[in-house]
């Protein structure tokens, strides 16, 4: 048995231990409790603490993401073409995250208050310093092992640790930000403060989880100079036209995480100002976006194993779909509306579904790479993740676009802590519910096309390794 192993691993198919594996998934509770924090509570922040206009911080997350579709193809060149001395992908988590950290914060700090040229330039400097770690990290998955049942376990600690990264956030942010403001609340402009001191805290601990990341990840399943020499950034693109499972994973990536972005960024306005719920209310519900996923990413191998990979996003999508449609019914119903356990159920079931099936997708990076490589001959993983990255951030920008315009159009007062018009309230309540459900059905249709079944792409994998043991 151990001869067979040492077979497998010399073609490979590496094991991981525990450690290996945590280490690794350690990566992404760091990003999270950065990038979970932006995504959740920015707008917040900057509309009713740093008092920008909805539709000014719409117009500011679009331009950003446009950035972002600049910078991503050029640091996934830049990833494949250099192997620094720290590790090819590893040693980004420690370059980028130094300078990620103090932008994130700077990205809650209220010391020019109205300012908008501040704001675009601590939100270009964080998003940029995220891409410096984001790119390098996704492709690190795919330079740790082949083995797919390896990497099914993989995605399932990573997005574990993702997810209690996500709780860390939407269940201790508003906690602690209420805990330390001055007036007990998290969206009034006393509360700047609070918020920086909060972020601060969260942003360190992330920069040490980065780099115990950094330590337990060695990457095996890399190509050499030679073949890293020739790699440019018109690659990506060429790399789009002729990886058919690449694209159909890039359109569904776009609309799961515009429909994050929307739900996540209008969750604290809908417990605030629907629900007129407490800071600990919005922050169970909050937490229950997360809390799902120490139930269920545990049994996704297993889950996969019995029913397919392609089955399983068309249950939990669908899972996902019925929770946000109780949600709208109990909420347009005032009498199951002040029954907050009701809200708190609906929650849970829309978030179960949303995180098997988002968190799931990442362990299909991996095959689009493989299935790139089998068919060119080159293993270009920082190009395939800055070209995901630059989809899933089109989708942020969507994600992120959407709630301000919403908020704008139905006249939203920023300066009213505590309540809305009825017109408001339901424009809240398309994006937290409506909006996503839409999106979510668009992308059960996407992940219909996508034709890479585990036997296809194990097939693919060992073909490969026939081929590099022939050179």
């Amino acid at each position: 048995m151990d001869t067979n192993l040492t077979k497998q691993e010399s073609k490979g198919f590496y094991k991981l231990s525990w450690l290996q594996r945590i280490g690794f998934g350690s990566g992404d509770l760091a990003q999270n409790l950065i990038y979970q924090t932006i995504g959740m509570y920015l707008l917040l922040f900057y509309t009713n603490v740093f008092g920008l206009d909805p539709a000014t911080v719409a117009v500011m997350f679009l331009i950003v993401r446009l950035v972002d579709v600049l910078w991503d193809p050029l640091v996934g060149t830049f990833v494949d073409k250099h192997s620094p001395k720290l590790g090819k992908y590893r040693s980004y988590l420690v370059l980028g995250g130094i300078p990620l950290s103090g932008f994130a914060i700077l990205c809650f700090w209220n010391g020019f208050s109205g300012s908008l040229m501040y704001a675009y330039i601590t939100y270009v400097g964080m998003s940029m310093c995220y891409t410096l770690v984001n790119v390098p990290y996704g492709a690190l998955n795919a330079s740790l092992t082949r083995d797919t049942d390896e990497i099914t376990i993989l995605t399932s600690v990573r997005m574990f640790m993702a997810n209690l990264g996500g709780l860390a956030v939407s269940l201790g942010i508003p906690i602690i930000v209420a805990f330390l403001s001055p007036d007990g609340l998290t969206n009034t402009k006393k509360d700047g403060g609070a918020w920086f001191i909060t972020m601060a805290i969260y942003a360190l601990i992330g920069m040490v989880l980065l780099v115990f990341c950094f330590t337990q990840s060695h990457e095996r399943v890399v190509m050499d100079k030679k073949e890293t020499a020739s790699v440019k950034v018109s690659d990506l693109w060429v790399e789009f036209v002729r990886n058919r499972p690449l694209r159909i994973l890039a359109f569904f990536y776009i609309t799961a995480f515009a429909m994050m972005a929307i739900g996540n960024s209008a969750g604290s306005y809908y417990m605030i100002y629907n629900v007129q719920g407490t800071p600990t209310e919005m922050a169970i519900f909050m937490g229950l976006g997360s809390a799902p996923a120490f139930i269920f990413m545990p049994l996704v191998p297993a889950i996969k194993r019995a029913i397919g990979k392609r089955q399983m996003f068309y249950v939990f999508l669908g899972i996902a779909i019925f929770g946000m449609g109780l949600l709208y019914v109990v909420s347009v119903i005032p009498a199951l509306r002040s029954q907050i356990w009701i809200v708190y159920v609906a929650q849970f079931i829309k978030s179960t579904g949303v995180i098997v099936a988002t968190g799931y997708m990442w362990a299909l990076v991996p095959e689009v790479i493989s299935y790139g490589e089998y068919t060119t001959g080159r293993r270009i993983s920082g190009i395939v993740n800055a070209l995901t990255g630059i989809f899933y951030k089109a989708g942020m920008a969507l994600g992120g676009v959407v709630p301000g315009l919403i908020l704008s159009f139905v006249g939203f007062d920023k300066s009213n802590a505590v309540s809305q018009s009825a017109f408001a309230q339901h424009g809240i309540l398309w994006l937290v519910c409506i909006i996503p459900a839409i999106l979510l059905l668009l992308a059960i249709f996407i992940i219909s096309k996508y034709e890479l079944t585990d036997e296809v792409i194990d097939n693919i994998n060992m073909e490969i390794e026939k081929r590099n043991n022939k050179d």
